[in-house]
This record gives structure tokens, C-alpha cells and sequence, in this order.
């Protein structure tokens, strides 16, 4: 009898414990369902990690499909081409053999000091000249009126922190008839890719062209494996 009731007060004192884990380990709901605006800013160090990742060793030749995505842009070959977060240049590098001028943007100057060195290595001589570096700002393009006929925004929509805004000063960037082309990825859960959390939803960020001024807006969510393409002008 008395080993009944030790065995008793033993499962009531531990009942509590149980309670606490079971309480510690139930998700918040609300925490979880809570989605970024528009306007959200991005932690820096996250924003940085980001923008910085390297996808080269995780197959982004077969699931990025450059090929996709340049042939959107169309004949590029008296045109200029601004890639905007060019990164370790893995579309800059592409397309200068094949555009007039190539202008790789990013805030981080040691992307930019890599491909001012690797472009040497990378590129005919002939074709080095193409491709210009610019540090850029994360609030502003750093492109001159009309200076580019196709922008390329890729895997950095999201990381921009009042994305309109940024929209509304790069228009006047863009030449008449050229061509805006963004890539980011889908918010839904993929094998690569920044935190969903802070992906933009096709839909909001085809609004935000629309708020900015764009027209003849084209959205496409299925040729990418990971990502969508909007083109706008």
C-alpha cells in the first residue's frame, strides 16, 4: 500500500514537468502565421546572409536555368544591361559576351572587387570591357536617367527594404521601351532559398510593380523550379 501511494505523489510531482515541456514545444501559432509588410526590414546580418549566399555548389545551373531567363530579355546585343545584386556575377558574366555593356550593381564592395578580378580570368579580352562593376546603395539604384535598356533584378526583391520606392527611382533608369525582369523565389517551402518568412508573394510583388508605375506586367511562376519571373516595363 505504501508503495502505491509513493508511486502516486511520485506521477503528481511530475506532472507539472510534463505540462511545461508539452506547453514549451507548442508552436505559436500566431508567431508563425505572422507575415511581413511591405515595407518590413529585413535584420541586417540576415539581410547580408542573404544576399550572400552561395548557391554555385548547390546546382543553381540546373534549378536557376539561365538560359530562361536571358532569353526573356530578348536580343541584347546593342542594349544595356544592368544586373542589379550581380553577387559573385553569375548572369553579369553571361551576359556580357552577349549585350553591348553589362553593369553589375551591389552594395557589397567585395563583390564587386571579384569581378573586377575574376572577369579577367573569365572573359575574352576583348569582351572585359563590357562589364562594369558599381557599388550601389541598398535605397538607390546608382543608374543615370535612361543608361539601361534591361534591368535584372534577381534573388534581391526581397531584400529590398521599401521595394516601391526603390521601383519608383529605378523607372526613370530604364530607356524607353526597355524592360525590367525579376526573379525571386516562390514562397512556398523549396530545397533552396532564403527563410520563407521573408520570400515576397508573386501576387504582392506583381501589386507593387502596379503601385510603382509599371505596365505590361507578365508574371510567370512555372518555368523555374524555385523561383518566379516578372517582367514589367
Amino acid at each position: 500500500m505504501k508503495q502505491w501511494i509513493l508511486i502516486l505523489l511520485l506521477g503528481m510531482v511530475s506532472l507539472p514537468a510534463c505540462k511545461n515541456e508539452a506547453g514549451a514545444g507548442k508552436p505559436d501559432t500566431a508567431q508563425k502565421n505572422e507575415e511581413p509588410s511591405a515595407n518590413t526590414e529585413i535584420p541586417e546580418n540576415e539581410v547580408a546572409a542573404g544576399m550572400t549566399e552561395d548557391y554555385l555548389n548547390m546546382g543553381r545551373l540546373v534549378w536557376q536555368k539561365p538560359e530562361v531567363v536571358m532569353r526573356l530579355m530578348g536580343d541584347v546585343s546593342n542594349k544595356t544591361v544592368a544586373d542589379i545584386g550581380a553577387g559573385r556575377g553569375f548572369f553579369a558574366l553571361r551576359l556580357a559576351p552577349m549585350a553591348k555593356k553589362v553593369i553589375a550593381l551591389d552594395i557589397y564592395p567585395e563583390f564587386t572587387n571579384y569581378l573586377d578580378s575574376i572577369k579577367v580570368y573569365e572573359l575574352p579580352e576583348n569582351i572585359q570591357s563590357r562589364l562594369e562593376t558599381r557599388l550601389s546603395e541598398p535605397d538607390l539604384p546608382k543608374l543615370g536617367p535612361n543608361e539601361a535598356d534591361v534591368v535584372l533584378i534577381v534573388n534581391t526583391y526581397m531584400y529590398l527594404a521599401d521595394r516601391v520606392d526603390y521601383l519608383r527611382k529605378l523607372k526613370p533608369c530604364i530607356a524607353k521601351g526597355g524592360k525590367l525582369v525579376i526573379v525571386d523565389f516562390k514562397k512556398k517551402r523549396t530545397p533552396r532559398g532564403p527563410p520563407n518568412k521573408y520570400r515576397v508573394p508573386l501576387f504582392q510583388a506583381e501589386e507593387e510593380l502596379y503601385q510603382a508605375g509599371y505596365t505590361n506586367i507578365i508574371t510567370d511562376d512555372t518555368s523555374l523550379d524555385y523561383q518566379y519571373i516578372i517582367t514589367a516595363e
